[in-house]
């Protein structure tokens, strides 16, 4: 078992329960405590240690995704206890918030396959982005550095300061031998189907169809993007005027006219080359469930 140390709900005093839940479960498990900095070396450490019938990754949405790229592809299953702020994953896979019960879960061994996503090879679990979110990620993240803000409030402030300088990419979306331009603030690709509101991420009804969904706003400027959002809080967007929305897609490349681009996944941003190639894999994670999905 690897837990992050930075993980945003992690408490050092709850770390201390963790072997003795899982010895009351009936199982031996090594819990390591690791900083952010060394999560990838841990688990990739993990993929192939002889001996262990599983792999629990305890963090947020990013911890389970480093995870998760070095398990995929592989038969080691995962386990999750979610120590994050929003736990997308966690939510749509339907495994259990109370860490009593997602012990009992990993401990009872039920498996399931699911899908993970790629672009450029960069594993990810839920989605990746182009444009306002990734430069608010990292505005976020320089104000909890250099400011000691709460990841919320840093956010909140990097969303408005985003706002405030917005911008669009010229993209070329390149999908089953044809392609089209197009100009938006935000490119947002995700694992399996979202229902998507503009910045607001709604839940997935699966994570095991084996698809794609691009989503990107066609706003003009700041007060369209603005009248957009407004727009889609009573139902009122028009799919061919207001945005681009592509699901059931296995494949998909977006190009620009520079050479890298910056690119969140899962909330962490990197700078990659151009094109983004994005795939899914079908069935490549083999993940531990409860024997009933958590409400």
């Amino acid at each position: 078992m690897i837990v992050n140390r930075g993980g945003g709900s992690f408490d050092e005093r709850t770390a201390g329960e963790f072997e003795t839940l899982f010895a009351a479960a009936g199982v031996e498990a090594e819990v390591r405590l690791v900083e952010p900095e060394r999560l990838h070396d841990q688990f990739v450490e993990a993929a192939s240690a002889p001996g262990l019938d599983a792999v629990v990754a305890a963090g947020g949405d990013g911890t389970i995704s480093c995870a998760a790229g070095t398990l995929a592809g592989t038969d080691r299953p995962l386990g999750v206890l979610s120590f994050g702020t929003l736990n997308h994953f966690a939510r749509d896979a339907g495994l259990p918030a109370d860490l009593k019960e997602a012990v009992a879960a990993i401990a009872g061994g039920r498996t399931r396959a699911v899908d993970v996503a790629e672009v450029n090879g960069r594993v990810f679990i839920n989605n990746s982005a182009v444009g306002l979110y990734p430069l608010m990620v990292r505005a976020r993240e320089a104000q909890q550095r250099q400011l000691g803000r709460s990841k919320r409030l840093a956010m909140l402030v990097a969303s408005l300061r985003a706002l405030y300088r917005f911008s669009r990419r010229r993209l070329t979306i390149r999908l089953a031998g044809g392609q089209a331009p197009i100009e938006t603030p935000l490119l947002f690709v995700g694992n399996n189907h979202y229902d998507t509101q503009l910045f607001a991420l709604g839940r997935r009804s699966a994570i095991d169809r084996g698809e794609l969904c691009l989503y990107a706003p066609l706003a003009r400027g700041r007060s369209h993007f603005i009248a957009l959002a407004l727009r889609s809080l009573i139902g009122r967007l028009d799919q061919v005027r207001d945005f681009v929305n592509l699901d059931g897609i296995e494949e998909v490349e977006v190009d620009s006219s520079r050479k890298q681009l910056a690119v969140s996944t899962d909330g962490e941003t990197w700078s990659l080359e151009t094109p983004l190639r994005y795939r899914i894999r079908p069935g490549a994670l083999r993940l531990i469930v409860p024997e009933k999905p958590a409400p």
